[in-house]
């Protein structure tokens, strides 16, 4: 009997002491998820409750020098639907599929897909977006949204690019400056019961979004259009491949216009143009002749069409390079007088052509310009004096040069994709290589390395940053950051480049750019006509680059005229463009004719 009692206190203490254990356990749990985890287990009980919906911050404007809207936003819809708070998913569906013109079915599949919020379309017009929520379906929620909007189109289109859905740059100055443009986005907050039914008698709960600062460039909205216009009319005129235009302060590096024509709208980036289309048909057809048998043809036609966007994306100014031709001897000519190895009163006689070592490299007068002062081969555009006024300054002082005048660099310009110049190694420029650098042959730069170098020349030696960025300014329209690019390199000597305007001057008053001529105007300028490869191919690209009023420029410009049918001297259809281009907006920048000249 006393056994039995033992055994039971023994079986009561342990019971006991297990329940005190438990108990404690508990308690402790009880702590550790109220105090210790209080604030994560809050959070998880919050998020449970709350439905979140973002909101867009509103991008910056990019705005032209004279503040006129080049890229701004508009007003759209984003549509969504939160399955739990929908009562007839049939009615909602319908009438979603009928204002977004979505297919029913598509429609419904998102209606009846058990998320906390399913989108069913972004970028919807706000008028449509109004109407959406006037009908008053419980679970369809309608969120203003920004759509980038362009309100020119196709304007310096491939300066400014362009943004994708999500508001961020993909190219251009779009890109380039997305750290400012962006804004920060909000979010909508809306209390739900466990079945995610919106709680009557909470507020919405917002975070508003911070607006992106604005961009204001050196562009301007008159000057672009109107080179924009020249460029396409002698696009057409000459059947060429493209055009480039180019207006930019000399002095200080500020671009003022910047053409690539075919230009593409920015409203509609991913539609190719008329140009490309065309291309990339015919090249479609060829490819898919020899395209791999596993691959459909329309795959082939996919790979060719974004190759075509990628093309009409490119900024030629930059993104492409070329061999210069005759503009390239305004540096052959710079670093000669800047070396002394040749003065303005040295002659040169030319007999249509120069042999160097076992070939004879013709001069564009087969029959030769006779004697001529230095002045003279500039004006000439003499391929045998230039030969011997860059034997004269050497491989190690030309190469140089390349370096001084930034030819074997970046520009810097405030634009992605920015390429490099294509040049031979010092050792292996020999004696021809050295005769076809000197006239601007054998070597590749981009257009906008040329026009920076060229501008050095007549500036007074100081060497330019192209670029389009001046000002940052918040949304009230205060500048908050000035945006520098400005250096303090010496390319050659205030001398050298007075007597370069003046040669250059000479070259449109007498010379081959004499259709570039303005009477009350004081012009300097030069042509080039380059032969593209492969020699012989018989394409060629035209050029000039000219600058106003010739002893002080304010205003340099350049015109690239890419594989022009029948005539195709930059001295007879680059030049007069460039004419046009002074003619037209010279009176508008304030710069009143000379009545003496």
């Amino acid at each position: 009997m006393e056994k039995e009692k033992t055994y039971n206190r023994k079986k009561i203490f342990i019971f006991s002491l297990a329940t005190i254990t438990v108990l404690i356990l508990l308690i402790a749990r009880l702590f550790y998820v109220m105090i210790i985890e209080h604030d994560y287990y809050t959070k998880l009980a919050t998020e449970l409750h709350e439905r979140e919906r973002a909101i867009k911050a509103l991008r910056g404007e990019i705005i032209d020098r004279n503040n006129i809207p080049l890229a701004t936003n508009i007003t759209v819809c984003t549509v969504s639907v939160i399955h739990n708070q929908i009562t007839d998913e049939e009615q909602t569906a319908s009438m979603l599929s009928s204002e977004l013109g979505i297919s029913y079915e598509d429609v419904l599949k998102k209606v009846k897909k058990k998320s906390s919020i399913e989108r069913i379309k972004t970028n919807v017009e706000k008028t449509i977006g109004d109407r959406i929520r006037e009908y008053g379906y419980s679970g369809v929620k309608v969120d203003e949204d920004y759509k980038r909007y362009y309100p020119y189109d196709e304007l310096a289109s491939k300066v400014i690019g362009f943004t994708g859905s999500d508001n961020q740059g993909i190219v251009g100055l779009e890109v380039y400056y997305d750290e400012y443009l962006t804004g920060k986005s909000g979010n909508i907050l809306t209390v739900t019961d466990a079945k995610g039914i919106e709680l009557e008698g909470y507020r919405e709960n917002r975070e508003e979004p911070i607006a992106g600062n604005t961009l204001k460039i050196s562009i301007d909205y008159n000057i672009q259009r109107y080179c924009e216009q020249a460029a396409y009319k002698v696009m057409t005129e000459k059947n060429a491949k493209n055009v480039i235009i180019i207006v930019m302060n000399p002095v200080n590096g500020e671009i003022y216009a910047m053409v690539n024509t075919p230009e593409y709208n920015l409203n509609q980036p991913f539609e190719l143009t008329s140009e490309y289309l065309s291309e990339m048909q015919s090249e479609t057809t060829s490819e898919s002749e020899t395209i791999d048998q596993n691959k459909t043809d329309e795959t082939a036609e996919t790979m060719t069409k974004q190759d075509m966007l990628n093309q009409m994306w490119r900024c030629m100014a930059i993104n492409d390079t070329y061999e210069p031709g005759s503009t390239f001897k305004m540096i052959t000519a710079a670093g000669a007088l800047e070396d002394g190895v040749v003065s303005i009163t040295d002659t040169f006689t030319c007999g249509g052509y120069a042999t160097v070592e076992d070939r004879r490299i013709r001069c564009h007068k087969t029959t030769g310009h006779g004697t001529e002062t230095f002045t003279e081969t500039v004006m000439n555009s003499c391929n045998p004096a230039f030969i011997e006024w860059g034997r004269r300054l050497g491989t190690d002082r030309f190469y140089e040069y390349f370096k001084i005048f930034g030819l074997m660099e970046k520009t810097g310009i405030d634009l992605p994709g920015e390429a490099s110049g294509i040049m031979h190694k010092k050792e292996n420029i020999g004696a021809v290589e050295l005769a076809t650098i000197s006239f601007g042959q054998s070597f590749q730069i981009t257009p906008m390395q040329l026009l920076g170098a060229a501008a050095s020349i007549v500036n007074g030696g100081h060497k330019i940053i192209p670029h389009f960025g001046i000002d940052i300014l918040n949304e009230d329209g205060k500048v908050i950051q000035n945006l520098n690019y400005t250096t303090d390199k010496q390319t050659i000597s205030k001398e050298t480049s007075d007597t370069m305007k003046e040669i250059l001057w000479q070259v449109v008053e007498n010379g081959g750019g004499n259709k570039a001529y303005i009477e009350g105007y004081e012009i300097g300028g030069k042509t080039a006509t380059s032969q593209k490869l492969p020699r012989g191919s018989g394409k060629y690209i035209a050029s000039f680059v000219g600058f106003v009023p010739y002893n002080d420029p304010k205003v340099m410009a350049m015109c690239i005229i890419n594989e022009p049918q029948g005539v195709y001297y930059g001295g007879t259809i680059a030049a007069p463009v460039i004419q046009n281009v002074f003619d037209n907006i010279l009176p508008y920048l304030g710069m009143e004719k000379n009545n003496n000249s």
